[in-house]
């Protein structure tokens, strides 16, 4: 994966009356507020600590608090500082931010500027927000069955309306192409940005003596402070990664590909036979043909789903990914300086149909059977602290990665490759019938995903989905009047699952209803049970 460095954006400031511009030292006394809300790991705590230390030498009085959280997006931690401009005594410091009264909002990444917004802090007449654009997903937005991720254009316009001065950038980026931290890259922005009355001579002094890495730091500091001047991002983007193209003889084999279809089918087959060979990826070839002739959009669905769905991630591809030298490059490179020692634990909870399912089926298939019936609600599961660092936890994970020859006579390949096939087959013979039927069916296959019990429950719902659609649909068939019962339920079950465990248990209700309709032969019934599908 490839970082990309974003110019910063720069808003217009509109002061209002008696604020400090952005770039002007406030020379009256003023009790100023700046807010951190931070993601556990972030290096937070360490800015928070510079920012007051730098305000305590340029002679101000400083206060500064945090409000804790649970680290990794599953609370947040907010660190607020108050500097007092003036002589004398101070005033009594709060502990806690005032909705739309804050000065200064540091955000280090950019959904923390968003959940701000919703809290009321910052304010469009008040407020410089200093921000990376980069993003660490949330748990809400991994949990979606769909795609939950929270629009980035959306929160930076949010950003700039609600911001009187708005620097954003992606830190986390600038601070890997410097090989320094992120936190100092801000406080560096945050310097050249003059939102707050100490000059960079101070931030510089609170980062010594706080003697943390102090030469990456101090490094990272600069290039911030630059970039907070200038406003505009001294670095080159990486360079975009080109579409692999299908190779000459399996094209040759599968015949004409249409132009627009090559580049998803050329990261199809590299990616096929990375993880299993040249045979599997000809296979992958030989089930996508029968759609290469027909409808273009439909081709690229089943080409997209069938290949995520062929690389579906057992334990020996999981083993396998965990142990390559790149992942090892790239924590040492992302959460330690160069020379540091880095150690990883990888947490494993793998359950009995994970277990048994990379091992042949002939062997397996009756332990399956009775593990369905002893636990038909949840495997039990193994969990494991395996530290990949070390010799024996390296080659103990490493020597599964490497099993991946008995991967096609396995127990959980005979299921995978079973139900490809079911779908595969509904989306040809639904294509005969309607384009937009065909599309549907094969879109469900998105519902196939996950671990463990997520996977069973989503493949359950993929089942029902896909028996209720080829039922409603034959009954439709003879009729000659559109197909708008088995769309209407693919597209309203469809949307229903994504919607997570609530939707699911609406989609399921309302695919046993139907079914009841359709045996009891009642059409009218059926049909006031699904709305009508828009095209």
């Amino acid at each position: 994966m490839t970082s990309r460095i974003e110019p910063p954006t720069i808003a217009a400031p509109e002061p209002c009356e008696g604020a400090p511009t952005a770039n002007q030292k406030i020379s009256q006394p003023a009790l100023l507020s700046l807010l951190i809300p931070a993601v556990g790991g972030q290096g937070g705590g360490v800015l928070s600590e510079w920012i007051v230390d730098a305000g305590l030498i340029e002679g101000h009085h400083v206060h500064g608090t945090s409000i804790p959280g649970v680290a990794q997006r599953t609370g947040s931690t907010s660190y607020y500082v108050e500097i007092f401009t003036g002589a004398g005594e101070p005033p009594v410091f709060s502990l806690y931010p005032v909705p739309g009264a804050v000065d200064v909002l540091l955000a280090p990444e950019l959904l923390e500027i968003g959940r701000m917004i919703e809290a009321g802090f910052p304010s469009p007449s008040r407020t410089v927000i200093v921000a990376s654009t980069h993003r660490l997903y949330s748990i809400h937005e991994k949990m979606a069955t769909g795609r939950g991720i929270y629009d980035a254009d959306r929160l930076q316009a949010a950003a700039r309306a609600f911001s009187r001065t708005l620097v954003t950038f992606d830190a986390l980026a600038v601070a890997r192409e410097h090989a320094t931290e992120m936190n100092a890259v801000l406080l560096g922005a945050l310097a050249g940005s003059e939102a707050l009355p100490i000059g960079p001579a101070a931030y510089r002094a609170a980062i010594e003596r706080k003697g943390v890495q102090v030469a990456s730091n101090l490094k990272g500091f600069d290039v911030g402070l630059e970039l907070g001047r200038r406003g505009a991002v001294a670095g080159v983007p990486a360079p975009k990664r080109l579409p692999r193209r299908v190779p000459s003889g399996m094209a040759a084999a599968l015949g004409p590909i249409p132009e627009a279809l090559e580049p998803v089918v050329g990261e199809a087959l590299a990616r096929l036979v990375d993880y299993q060979d040249e045979r599997y990826a000809a296979r992958y070839l030989r089930r996508l043909h029968p759609f290469l002739g027909g409808d273009p959009e439909l081709a690229s669905m089943v080409a997209r789903h069938l290949a995520v769905w062929m690389t579906y991630e057992d334990a020996i591809r999981v083993a396998d990914l965990k142990t390559r030298a790149e992942r090892f490059e790239r924590i040492r490179r992302e959460n330690g300086p160069a020379g540091s020692v880095v150690e990883v634990t990888d947490y494993l909870k793998p359950d009995l149909d994970e277990l048994y399912g990379i091992l042949p089926r002939r062997l397996v298939a009756p332990i399956a059977r009775w593990a369905e019936h002893r636990w038909p609600h949840g495997r039990p599961t193994l969990g494991q602290h395996v530290r990949t660092t070390t010799v024996l936890g390296f080659l103990r994970v490493w020597l599964l990665g490497r099993c991946r020859w008995l991967r096609p006579a396995s127990y959980r390949a005979h299921l995978e490759h079973t139900r490809m096939e079911r779908w595969l087959a509904a989306v040809e013979r639904c294509a005969a019938w309607d384009r937009g039927l065909a599309r549907e069916v094969a879109r469900a296959a998105q519902l196939v995903k996950g671990y463990g019990d997520v996977r069973r429950r989503m493949t359950a719902r993929f089942d029902e989905l896909l028996e209720t659609t080829m039922a409603s649909a034959t009954l439709e068939a003879p009729r000659g009047d559109g197909f708008p019962l088995a769309t209407g339920f693919a597209v309203t079950s469809h949307a229903l699952v994504l919607r997570g465990p609530d939707g699911e248990i609406q989609a399921r209700k309302l695919a046993a209803d139907l079914r009841a309709s359709l045996a009891a032969n009642d059409y009218s019934a059926a049909r006031a049970l699904v709305p009508t599908p828009t095209t």
